[in-house]
Parts: structure tokens; C-alpha cells; sequence
């Protein structure tokens, strides 16, 4: 055997040691999420949802033991990247991250480049729809949420006049257009499409052009600061419209911050049954850890890490066997309803229309079955009264 021969053959069992190695130890994943910076609202609870699935992963599945290693993006999209690849560097199989859409789209050619899943807990734009063979979300695409509220203002509102107020970013250009294209496919008129800076808008500006066009309606593509500002400006000017919004507002701290300026707020929301067994285990678990009540960041959060942690266990510890098992997840149950990716990586969940009253989120279109039941119970109510005057007054007749 020639001294190559023997170097080639002393390299390949080194390799393949490590490899063994590194199977029978714990699997490295990481997360970059913004925990600082204007999007740590989404980013704080997302990591409170992973920190109490990685937990009970550790105490209880017994199929895979992880190491989890999370950085602060401080709300940097280019920083995201930056983490993520340091991430994959240093040896973590996948990764969990893309909290906002614009964070997502810097981070997926880094998942390309290492071919390293990146599932995103969050982001939501139909930009990101079929991206990457890498690319997985838990969120759904924003197609279906644009299309939701277009066809709803349009349609079960009624409102027939529209402003859209839409920041100069990937996520708000991507779910308006949607919403603008289903509202009008429904009859409704734009009257005037507003774009704004995403950093140091002029808010008082913004809602003077949008009150001039005198719309029934006014729709808001943004994350929730600028939101919030505008839903505020709009209420110190007492506009009488519908106020809808993306799912980015529906944050139980934000609304609480925002007080009677957020009541009657329209919103959409992915929704899980309240007798579902998962969702209520996660809720119970979640509440015990942290005693507050979780939100819809922290529930995706929470089953980011879980999904992640099953597709290792049944894929295997290799980044190849990992992508592997994403693509094999079917039908799993998750605190969020169940997960299954399509062939572009995007998950089968349809939101709700949901109103904010009492500073809570209310299933819209509940609220309205159960009043138009409650007066359908009182009008059977007063007929049976009725009923009984009259045949009270006809026995008092006949005698």
C-alpha cells in the first residue's frame, strides 16, 4: 500500500469517527430570532415557545437529545444572515429563523449555500412560497390571509371604499397586493394605495391623505409599531370606518398597549379548535413555565422546535437526513393545528377573521352566529309569550 494509499485510507476513518461521534451526541440546531430591536415582540415570545419545547424534547423523547444554541439578530436582517451562517459553521444541522419576512429572505441563500434547512416560525410572505428546497415554514403564506380579508371587507363588511396603507417592505407589498386584488375581484373600489417608509414614516401625513380620499374602510400592511401608531392617529381624528389590519397586530401586548384605540379592530388569525388536546397541553405547560398566557408567536415558536426535533428523530443527525424528514412530517400535531409541508415548503392552514373587543381577540364570525342565535332565542321567546296572552285572553273570552 503506497503512502497515499494509507494517508487516503487513515483521513476516511477519521471522518468517519467524527461522523459516529457526533451520532451518538447530541444534535446541534440554532435560532436567530430578533430578542432586541423593533421586531423583539415577535421574537421574545417565539423563543419562549422554543426554550419550553426544547425542554420537554429533552425530558421526554427519548428518540434524539439536541443542543440548542440561539443568537440575537437584534432585529438586523443582515445580521440574520450573518448569524445563521455562523450557525451552520460551527456545526448545527438546521436552524430556525426568518421571524419576518425580510429576515427570511437574507437567511435563505445561506441555507442554500450550506444546504441546511432554515424553518421559519413567522414569516409569511408569497414571496417566500417554493424559495428554496431548504426553506420550510410554519406559518402560513400570506396568499391565503390577503385573500381572507380581501374577500371579507369586500364581501361580509360590505365596505365599498378602501384605503390601503402599505410600508415600503417585502411583507406589507406582498399580503397588500393580495388583499387589493381579492377586495376589488369582489366589487370593492381602492381609492388611493399609500406607501410609506418602514422606519421614520410621518403618521399624522399618512392619515391626512388617507381621510381626503373619505373611505369606509382603511387597511393597514405593517408590523405592529407602525400600526399601532396609525390605528392611534386614526382614533385622534375620530374616523368612523372599519379599521383592518394583518396578523402581525394580533400580539396580546400590543393590543393591551394600545388600549381602547384597538377596540373594533379587524384582523385575520390561523385558528385551532378550544377542545384540541395539543393546544390545550401547551397552553397548560406554557402558563405553568412562564405564568402568562401564551400568543400566537409563542405557539409557532413551540412547534417550530417540535417539528424540527421530530424530523430529526425520524430523518436522522446528517443535514441530508434532516431535510429528509421535514419532508417526510404528515399530519403532525402541533400546538398551532396540524403541520404538513407542501412540496414548497409552505404548511395547509387557513386563518379567521378575528375583532379585538374588551382587548381581546374574538372569533368574528362566532360572535356574529351567537348573536344572530341569541336573537333568534329571544324572538322564540316573546312568540311563546305571546302564544300564551292569547290563549290566556281566549279562555277568559269563553268563560
Amino acid at each position: 500500500m503506497s503512502r497515499w494509499t494509507k494517508a487516503v485510507a487513515i483521513l476516511a476513518g477519521l471522518v468517519a469517527l467524527a461522523l459516529v461521534a457526533c451520532m451518538g451526541g447530541p444534535v446541534k440546531v440554532g435560532a436567530v430570532l430578533p430578542l432586541t430591536g423593533p421586531y423583539a415582540l415577535y421574537g421574545v415570545p417565539i423563543k419562549k415557545g422554543i426554550d419550553l419545547a426544547y425542554e420537554e424534547i429533552q425530558k421526554s423523547d427519548d428518540r434524539v437529545q439536541l443542543e440548542l444554541e440561539v443568537r440575537d439578530s437584534g432585529s438586523n436582517p443582515d445580521r440574520s444572515a450573518e448569524l445563521l451562517e455562523e450557525l451552520y459553521k460551527g456545526g448545527a444541522v438546521a436552524a430556525i429563523g426568518g421571524v419576518t419576512t425580510e429576515a427570511a429572505l437574507k437567511m435563505v441563500p445561506v441555507a442554500e449555500r450550506a444546504d441546511k434547512v432554515l424553518l421559519s416560525p413567522s414569516a409569511s410572505s408569497p414571496a417566500l412560497t417554493g424559495i428554496s428546497r431548504d426553506f420550510f415554514r410554519i406559518y402560513p403564506s400570506d396568499f391565503r390571509e390577503g385573500n381572507k380579508m380581501g374577500n371579507f371587507a369586500a364581501d361580509t363588511l360590505g365596505i365599498d371604499r378602501m384605503v390601503i396603507l402599505a410600508s415600503e417592505s417585502a411583507y406589507a407589498s406582498g399580503i397588500s397586493d393580495v388583499f387589493q386584488t381579492q377586495y376589488r375581484r369582489y366589487g370593492g373600489e381602492v381609492v388611493d394605495v399609500i406607501e410609506y417608509p418602514a422606519e421614520g414614516a410621518d403618521i399624522a401625513a399618512l392619515v391626512d391623505r388617507a381621510l381626503e380620499a373619505r373611505p369606509v374602510g382603511i387597511y393597514i400592511a405593517d408590523y405592529a409599531p407602525n400600526v399601532s401608531k396609525i390605528i392611534k392617529e386614526l382614533r385622534s381624528r375620530d374616523f368612523e370606518g372599519k379599521i383592518l389590519t394583518t396578523s402581525a397586530y394580533a400580539s396580546s401586548e400590543v393590543i393591551a398597549e394600545a388600549g381602547a384605540d384597538a377596540e373594533g379592530v379587524l384582523l385575520p388569525q390561523t385558528a385551532v379548535p378550544a377542545d384540541d388536546p395539543t393546544r390545550n397541553a401547551f397552553l397548560k405547560a406554557y402558563k405553568e413555565k412562564y405564568g402568562e398566557e401564551p400568543n400566537v408567536w409563542a405557539a409557532h415558536g413551540y412547534d417550530s422546535m417540535k417539528v424540527l426535533a421530530e424530523a430529526i428523530a425520524e430523518g436522522g443527525h446528517l443535514p441530508s437526513d434532516v431535510w429528509k424528514g421535514m419532508r417526510g412530517i404528515h399530519g403532525f400535531l402541533g400546538a398551532t393545528g396540524v403541520i404538513q409541508f407542501d412540496e414548497k415548503g409552505d404548511v395547509g392552514k387557513f386563518p379567521r377573521t378575528y375583532v379585538i373587543e374588551n382587548g381581546q381577540l374574538v372569533d368574528y364570525e362566532k360572535a356574529v352566529d351567537d348573536k344572530r342565535q341569541e336573537i333568534l332565542r329571544r324572538i322564540e321567546e316573546l312568540n311563546r309569550s305571546r302564544a300564551r296572552s292569547a290563549a290566556g285572553g281566549s279562555g277568559s273570552e269563553g268563560n
